[in-house]
Parts: C-alpha cells; sequence; structure tokens
C-alpha cells in the first residue's frame, strides 16, 4: 500500500474503492485472517464483482463497514478517507458546511460524518501524564462585550453561569487532556487530576483554592494570577493558556457555535492534533483510521434522540 503525503494525493490515491477497502482491511486485521462479523468464522473471502466480502460457513456477505463509524452509512468509502484526512490534519478543524461542499453531501451527512470521525479519534487510548504537568480551567461561551448592557453576565465562585467549564492538564513538551466538567470548583478538578496524571509528578497551577491540598500526592507550585504573577523562573501555566488558545480559535474561527453536549468531542478532536503535532499528515491519517473499528455513531445518538 501507498502512503499519502498530502491531501491530493490521498485523493487521488483513495478515488477506487477497491484500494480503500484493500487500505482498510490491512488496518483491521493488520494482514492477517479475516474474521466473520456474524458467526466470527475465519472462512471468509473477498468477491471480485463487488469490494464485499463472504462468509462461508454463514453464507452472509458483508462490507468493511461493519463494526466502523461508517456502519450504516450510505455513503461511499471514497469519502469517507478523505474526510478523515481533512478532520485530522487541519489546523483549525473543518466544519460541515465546508466539507460538504468539497465531498458534494449534504451539510447533515457531513456534520455525522465530522462526529464520526471525532468518535474515532477518542477511541484512541490515553496513559496518565507524568513528569512536568499543568492544570488550569477555562470558560466557552459567547464574548461579554457583545451583549446588551442588561444581559451581561455576573461571576460567581464558579465563573460564568451560563459558559461551559473545560478543565485540561499538560505534559511539559508532551500530550494533553481535555474535558467538560460540571464546575470549577475543587469537587471537579481534583478527580480529574488524580484521574489523569500520576502520583509524584510536578504539578504547576494557579492560586484557585480549588487546587488547595494536591501537595499530598504531587510536588505543586503556584503562580498568582490575583497578583499579575505569571512566570516564576520555571513555574507557570503558559502552556495550558496556549493549548486553550489553540482550542478557542478553532471554535471561534471555524465551528462558531457548539453546544455543550457536543464540546468534549471537539476537545479530542484538537487534543489529537496536539498530542500528534511531531508527526506528519500521513502518520495522523494512518492513526484514526485505525481506530474507527470497534466503534459507531448512530445520527439518534449524536443528537440524544436516543435519551429522550
Amino acid at each position: 500500500m501507498k502512503n499519502p503525503t498530502s491531501l491530493i494525493e490521498a485523493v487521488r490515491y483513495y478515488s477506487s474503492e477497491v484500494v480503500c477497502v484493500e487500505f482498510l482491511s490491512s488496518l483491521k486485521w493488520d494482514g492477517g485472517v479475516k474474521h466473520c462479523p456474524k458467526c466470527d468464522s475465519t472462512e471468509v473471502y473477498g468477491l471480485r464483482t463487488r469490494p464485499v466480502f463472504k462468509c462461508r460457513a454463514c453464507k452472509k456477505q458483508f462490507s468493511i463497514k461493519v463494526g466502523t463509524i461508517m456502519q450504516d452509512s450510505s455513503l461511499p468509502i471514497t469519502k469517507w478517507v478523505p474526510a478523515i484526512w481533512m478532520v485530522v490534519n487541519c489546523k483549525n478543524g473543518i466544519s460541515s458546511c465546508e466539507m460538504a461542499r468539497a465531498l458534494d453531501v449534504t451539510q447533515k451527512s457531513a456534520w455525522h460524518m465530522n462526529h464520526r470521525i471525532r468518535q474515532a479519534i477518542a477511541n484512541g487510548s490515553m496513559a496518565k501524564l507524568s513528569g512536568t504537568v499543568e492544570a488550569d480551567e477555562t470558560f466557552i461561551g459567547g464574548k461579554d462585550k457583545n451583549r446588551h448592557a442588561g444581559k451581561k453576565r455576573h461571576m460567581n465562585p464558579s465563573g460564568p453561569s451560563d459558559k461551559t467549564v473545560v478543565f485540561g492538564m499538560v505534559e511539559r513538551k508532551g500530550r494533553v487532556t481535555a474535558k467538560v466538567v460540571n464546575s470549577a470548583q475543587a469537587r471537579s478538578l481534583k478527580p480529574e487530576i488524580a484521574k489523569h496524571v500520576e502520583k509524584d509528578s510536578v504539578l504547576y497551577t494557579d492560586d484557585s483554592a480549588s487546587y488547595d491540598g494536591l501537595e499530598r500526592d504531587f510536588y505543586r507550585a503556584t503562580v498568582n494570577h490575583s497578583n499579575k504573577e505569571y512566570v516564576r523562573g520555571d513555574v507557570h501555566t503558559n502552556t495550558v493558556e496556549n493549548y486553550w488558545s489553540l482550542v478557542k480559535r478553532m471554535l471561534k474561527g471555524t465551528y462558531i457555535h457548539v453546544e455543550p453536549f457536543h464540546l468534549d468531542r471537539y476537545l479530542d478532536e484538537q487534543g489529537f492534533r496536539y498530542n500528534q503535532r511531531k508527526g506528519n499528515d500521513s502518520d495522523r491519517f494512518v492513526q484514526v483510521a485505525s481506530q474507527i473499528f470497534g466503534t459507531t455513531l448512530t445520527y439518534a445518538a449524536l443528537t440524544g434522540a436516543d435519551q429522550q
């Protein structure tokens, strides 16, 4: 198999459905024995007339889409593969409207595709952060200056009541993890730190009382943002602050408006690009393509209709 290095090469190379099936098959079965998703038999072979497989044991035919984010999608694989490339390699993301124009699909289909690809991105494993880690929270929402004077926000200890609280941790010269939390208080932040950061790591935070008591498990140091102290020697939270600027640039510049219900997936998307920043476009594409198996996302689950 060839490894395209640019979008135009990927579009040309994966314009054949047979090539797409061969590529995804090599990732799913890693060049090994194929298995039937219906009966788990290994008596599987490919048809010559169509790029699908058939099981000799149960006589069922199945496509490479089964058991992946593409399951039940009527769109051809030749549109899914370039879509994966664009999502993982566009620095500030790609909107559903732009993807719809590029792939000649409806905006609704492109929006669903984008979220399914984000589901695959989140399907990757994440080891705990270690070494020197910075932790900080931020608030996602519209700008207060754009509101009518009578609708200005009033701050409370948990932050603006109509903004979504997002908490992130960044390993110096390493990886990042971020997610939506219920509040900026200790009961929401401390469990996340315990879950994602190795004990006895060096932990840098601001002077918020929400982080008090973490000294028992981490070598913690703080900067006093209340007194306009942002750097003291090696102690600062500028790395995670810079990451927040990437997230907000993506949200404000590309996606414009994101419902809190979906925000975690957008954080996973930008987090993946940050964590794989040292790789090239082809590396990022292959990694996410290898994670599309074993996960699905129906439209009902995406919109919350299955919970009503």
